[in-house]
């Protein structure tokens, strides 16, 4: 049994067993499944390894058992023994059973999200087949992940029928506590303890914690951006927002991308002396992780600089001021038209305008008009 963090509270697993096993190979269909008229084995990969972790029943939701999922990926990565982000490196077979139904497997679950989103619809399926005052069977079924079902694929024996004998040749080995505690005190430092140290070391919300050290190679990249870059919060805040969005939206991991630790610092000491802004350095960001080249040479030669010179705003507050006349006269009693006239102001400059700087000269600019600044 470990206790492991799961979102904001603290939860026991147990583990019913670890079992080797090999792959058998891949099958594959024609369309769904249900309709496919054969399947297609593939056996490029049978033979290989397979590590079965069975827990005890004790995931009460679909989000836990998605949670659950994320940090054993974690824990197996910072312990060096798996790559999660390698395709088809974790598959779940995810059991299910409420109250008044039988048990249902739902086979080879590609995604932690898409565990979650099976275990979700079998919740309702089966509540609504007990409502009806039917059977839930023992049973496999499969997710769909295209049309979000599950699909029944055969009945499901109790265990005793798979007929499990023991291998003569593999006898059990016994390990002793010693062996156990030698081990334990060389295991490197796993996610949640990683965790609790970023907060105590750099300050970090608990959130921003668990949310970096959920990914081993994403945690890795957050401090190697420390070790030249001394602001962690500034560093945390864009690796978890704008960094985390585009890898997902690209559908990649932390490793493929093309941006390093020190093109990250490099775009945040530009922010930092008041080269870009921070809306041009989303931008920059974006095409960091497209092309993989440096901060500073995206920004000269897109010509992002960051305009700071009052002349040029003024000029452009001036533009604004004429083709806006509607929100000019509604400023004098409306703070988001104020606001308003800052954002075109910087829609009109492409985000290069200094913030700071074009809020002064809009509201210098509406005390004239108004007298209200």
């Amino acid at each position: 049994m470990f206790k492991t963090k799961l979102g904001s509270s603290y939860k026991d697993i147990t583990i019913t067993r670890i079992q080797i096993e090999e792959d058998p190979g891949k099958l594959s269909y024609l369309g769904t499944i249900d309709t496919s008229p054969h399947s297609l084995v593939d056996y490029n990969r049978a033979g290989i390894g397979l590590l079965e972790i069975v827990t005890d029943p004790v995931l009460e939701s679909p989000q836990e058992a998605r949670l659950f999922l994320q940090k054993l990926r974690s824990i197996l990565e910072h312990l060096n023994v798996s790559d999660g982000g390698l395709e088809g490196a974790m598959r779940c077979d995810a059991n299910i059973s409420l109250a008044g139904g039988k048990r249902v497997e739902i086979k080879n679950i590609s995604s932690f999200k898409e565990v979650e989103r099976a275990l979700a619809f079998e919740v309702s399926r089966q509540k609504s087949l007990i409502a009806k005052g039917r059977t839930v069977q023992l049973e496999t079924r499969h997710w769909d992940e295209v049309r979000r079902v599950t699909i029944s694929l055969r009945a499901k024996e109790e265990e005793h029928d798979y007929r499990y004998f023991p291998e003569a040749d593999l006898p059990p080995i016994l390990l002793s506590q010693e062996y156990v505690e030698r081990v334990r005190m060389k295991m490197p430092e796993l996610p949640d303890a990683r965790s609790a140290r970023f907060t105590r070391e750099y300050g970090l919300p608990e959130y921003d914690a668990d949310v970096l050290t959920s990914d081993k190679n994403l945690a890795d990249f957050f401090e190697d951006c420390l070790k030249l870059y001394d602001k962690p919060k500034e560093a945390s805040n864009w690796i978890m927002t704008d960094l985390l969005r585009w890898l997902h939206e690209d559908n990649i991991e932390i490793g493929e991308a093309r941006i390093s630790p020190s093109n990250l610092v490099d775009m945040l000491r530009l922010i930092d002396d008041g080269t870009i802004s921070g809306k041009i350095g989303k931008t920059v960001l974006r095409e960091m992780m497209k092309t993989g080249r440096g901060a500073a040479d995206i920004v000269k030669e897109n010509g992002l600089i960051r305009i700071s010179s009052e002349e040029q705003i003024e000029t452009a507050v001036e533009k604004v001021f004429e083709e806006n006349p509607q929100a000019v006269s509604d400023a004098q009693s409306d703070e988001k038209a104020v606001h308003y006239l800052v954002g075109q102001v910087m829609r009109l400059t492409k985000g290069k305008a200094d913030p700071v700087t074009t809020n002064k000269i809009v509201k210098l600019n509406l005390a004239k008009r108004t007298g209200k600044y």
